[in-house]
């Protein structure tokens, strides 16, 4: 074992974890950064990212041969040849669905903040304060309050494009100029906001999608090829943003090929004294002790870790003196949707391919009406003329097929929900020390899934759908089959903030109860999972929780 000293530790590279790093650097502390996988240098490995369809092998599909090493990313149907290798091998990095959780991680720097979809939204107090006036769960420690100029911070340099609208729901900020919606989604955009008298809008998304050079990146390209790595720096990832801004600075050591395998405990002290950590590579073990650990593994890793460290003290892990460590898991669920064709539009086309949609901000719940069930849901989708792809069941081959195919189909919307699932104790993680992973490692067992409140939510999210897209004039329309289990890409949960130390893991500031020089900033700490995409919230509380550990060592209270 060798040991080496740093200010700060961050755990994980992703988008939190590369936020901690550039705010703890940036305020003068010497950081270690790790992850558990691969190197990805910006713009250098991105090597997929200006390849065509016809360049790869399989014209960029689904792969049978590969189902093997991503079993279940294959059967979500996430699964393509261009960025295959994004992804988590399933066959080395295995876990446990007690109940089905397709669970899509990505093990190497930068992680999924190079895949993300780039949808960000500001919580409002309808949110934060819900779980007390529903009396579920926790309350939240902290209000819109706390929380919007941490919100200013990130919007300003993550850089998010959007329009300003004064919902209460959903809290404007500081945007870039907006994408422009396409003739066919402003005229449905018009038309819902005529026919339910504004309680519902249709707006242009609120993405981390640059509409103006920012410094170190050229705005987006309308490629829409977010998910390979952007070679412009056109949408916000680690690779683009945070990890320049930290290096710069002088004071960052990047460590890929680092699995944390457990934090670092003094009972007597009652503090972090750094991590653990397995080389992925050499499988050598080498300890690195610091002032204070940032833990940004993703919300599911970063349980796993807190699980297997100080089981000396505590034989759940650390954090686990609550009963809550691991428990209280959400995700969004989508709970269907519709689509329609839009007649009259035939003489319209658009511009580039728009890595953005639409949003159709939450309406269920609020204001004056009142549901079967709690808390709502929003839309995402877009408009767009169908293209070569489509079916054209009279003309299957030869000439006519040619001809037809030469001008662009039908326009066509499309929209699917977003619903909140509240937080469930009984939703939680596990250890399974039945089973490892390449490493020799526990793996974790996942059991978690939707109950009747998001059941009951769902016929609203697919029959609202439907009568909005009827109503806005378009014709056919038809509703997309409901997912039948929990999981969108938005895991949350498993060490939530909270008031008192006896019903959560962290508190307002993000600090585990029990060791507070551990801050937990990814989706771990939330408390509840709202119905809007959570990255920017993620970047708002990191922030602020690095500025309090700053001021708190300077205190030396920590």
């Amino acid at each position: 074992m060798s040991n080496y000293h740093y200010d700060a530790i961050v755990v994980g590279s992703g988008i939190s974890g590369g936020w901690a790093a550039k705010e703890l650097t940036e305020q003068g502390l010497k950081v270690l950064l790790l992850d558990r996988g691969r190197n990805i240098e910006h713009v250098k490995d991105y090597v997929n990212a200006n390849k065509a369809p016809w360049e790869f092998p399989h014209r960029n599909a689904a792969v049978l041969s590969k189902a093997k090493d991503y079993p279940l990313l294959y059967k979500s149907g996430g699964l393509n040849e261009s960025n295959l290798d994004y992804w988590v091998n399933e066959k080395e990095s295995p876990y446990t669905q007690i109940k089905p959780y397709p669970w899509r991680r990505g093990y190497h720097v930068g992680g999924r903040s190079l895949m993300w979809g780039r949808q960000s939204y500001r919580w409002s107090d309808f949110d934060f304060e819900a779980n007390l006036k529903e009396g579920i769960a926790v309350d939240w420690p902290v209000r819109y309050k706390d929380i919007a100029p941490w919100y200013d911070h990130a919007e300003r340099f993550a850089g998010i494009s959007g329009s300003l609208e004064n919902l209460p729901q959903l809290p404007d900020g500081h945007f870039l100029p907006a994408m422009e919606m396409n003739c066919v989604e402003k005229d449905v955009s018009a038309r819902i906001k005529k026919q339910y008298n504004g309680q519902r809008q249709m707006i242009i998304g609120r993405t981390a999608n640059i509409t103006t050079p920012l410094p170190g990146r050229t705005n987006c390209q309308y490629r829409n090829k977010c998910a390979l790595g952007c070679p412009f720096g056109g949408y916000f990832s680690t690779q683009s943003s945070t990890l320049p801004a930290a290096m710069a600075t002088g004071n960052l050591t990047v460590r890929p090929w680092s699995i944390v395998t457990q934090i670092l405990y003094d009972k007597d002290t009652k503090k972090a004294t750094g991590v653990e950590v397995l080389d992925a590579e050499t499988n050598a073990t080498y300890r690195y002790t610091s002032n204070i650990v940032f833990l940004n593994a993703s919300t599911f890793n970063s349980a796993w870790i807190l699980m297997n460290s100080a089981t000396d003290v505590w034989p759940d892990g650390l954090g686990s003196s609550s009963g809550e460590l691991g428990h209280n898991i959400m995700d969004h669920h989508m709970g269907g949707g519709a689509t329609g064709i839009m007649e009259g539009y035939d003489d319209k086309y658009y511009f580039g391919r728009r890595a953005n949609g639409i949003y159709i901000p939450r309406y269920r719940n609020l204001f004056n009406d009142k549901r079967n069930y709690q808390r709502g849901f929003g839309y995402q989708g877009s408009a767009g003329r169908e293209d070569w792809s489509r079916e054209i069941a009279e003309l299957s081959i030869g000439a006519g097929l040619k001809e037809a195919l030469q001008e662009p189909g039908s326009w066509a919307m499309s929209m699917v929900s977003f619903g909140e699932v509240l937080p469930y104790h009984e939703n939680k993680l596990s250890l399974d020390k039945n089973n490892k992973d390449k490493w020799g490692l526990n793996i974790l067992a996942v059991d978690a899934e939707l109950k009747d409140n998001e059941r009951k939510m769902e016929v609203d999210m697919e029959n609202d759908a439907m009568e909005m897209l009827e109503k806005a004039g378009l014709k056919n329309v038809k509703s997309f089959e409901r997912r039948p289990t929990m999981g969108a890409i938005h895991e949350m949960g498993s060490a939530r903030m909270g008031n008192d130390p006896k019903t959560s893991v962290l508190n307002k500031w993000n600090q585990v109860w029990d060791a507070p020089n551990v801050f937990v900033t990814d989706g771990s700490f939330m408390a509840s999972s709202s119905c809007v995409n959570p990255s920017l919230s993620y970047m708002a509380f990191t922030a602020r929780a690095a500025h309090h550990a700053v001021e708190e060592l300077k205190k030396m209270n920590i």
